[in-house]
């Protein structure tokens, strides 16, 4: 009799158990490992997350004076992983693990700080692991420039520089090293082109600008070719050549840290200049 009294609670309490069990080896939905590192055994991915282009500020060091840890902010593509792992398994037990996989896919470990974090490095990829022992946070960044989307229209163009005489434009672009203008900067160019239509008395210096990488002769030359490209580009287009003038300043006018990517590509730029 005790037997059946209690059947319709022990079946409830199986069935969660089994409920439970299956939940806990359940993935997210949506998530799955990444192809360039497997997961700890046992472990389950709790969420994810996958950015086309976003920030990830990583420890690269330590500072040797105060101790400070000396951070890398990172822009590019953005994998992120919240993995729970098994019973049993230690802190100690999942960093070394990561760091042996890691070394033998050929990552160059960075900075690592036992038994919690591990940020590596393969080319333009890099790893960070956060790790707990009961849970791990697991980061892949693919390190590259943000392909611009949005162009500055012509009636915005005007209103910077009415307000402060100049303007930096970054959806003109150019090959590596090279002062050709790609094709996907058309659209910024026919809307300065419209500007000057629009404003037959605006004149405009039109400025090439650089990173500090390589030779500071080289890079005043590329800067001085970039801006006549533009130049040469837009008087193709109808402008006239004598509301026009070209100057490069090479590297010297930074207006961000040359020593980030992010810094550096927001000091590659054209600027134009009321004349």
């Amino acid at each position: 009799m005790l037997y059946k009294k209690f059947l319709p609670l022990l079946l409830t309490a199986a069935l969660a158990f089994v409920c439970s069990a299956v939940a806990q080896d359940t993935d997210a939905e949506g998530c799955k490992d990444s192809t360039l590192i497997t997961r700890m055994p046992g472990s389950t991915i709790h969420s994810c997350d996958n950015k086309e282009y976003d920030q990830l500020t990583v420890t690269v060091g330590v500072n040797k004076e105060d101790g400070s840890a000396i951070d890398k902010t990172l822009e590019g593509e953005v994998h992120t992983w919240d993995y729970g792992t098994r019973e049993g398994v230690s802190d100690i037990q999942v960093f070394r693990n990561f760091e042996t996989a890691l070394k033998q896919g050929g990552f160059q470990i960075v900075y690592e700080s036992s038994p919690g974090t591990i940020v590596a490095r393969k080319g333009n990829t890099w790893y960070k692991l956060d790790n707990s022992g009961s849970y791990y946070l697991q980061y892949i960044v693919t390190v590259k420039e943000m392909q611009q989307e949005v162009t500055a229209d012509a009636s915005s163009l005007k209103d910077v520089l009415d307000s402060s005489g100049h303007i930096a434009v970054y959806g003109i672009h150019f090959d590596t090293a090279k002062a050709t203008i790609q094709p996907d900067s058309e659209g910024t160019l026919n809307e300065i082109t419209k500007l000057l239509q629009e404003n037959p008395d605006l004149k405009l210096r039109v400025e090439g600008h650089t990173d500090n990488v390589g030779a500071a002769a080289a890079n005043q030359t590329l800067s001085e070719k970039r801006a006549q490209a533009v130049v040469a580009w837009l008087v193709a287009h109808g402008v006239s050549a004598s509301r026009l003038t070209a100057t490069g300043f090479g590297a010297t006018k930074p207006v961000a840290d040359n020593g980030s990517e992010d810094g550096r590509s927001k000091n590659r730029r054209v600027e134009l200049v009321k004349a």
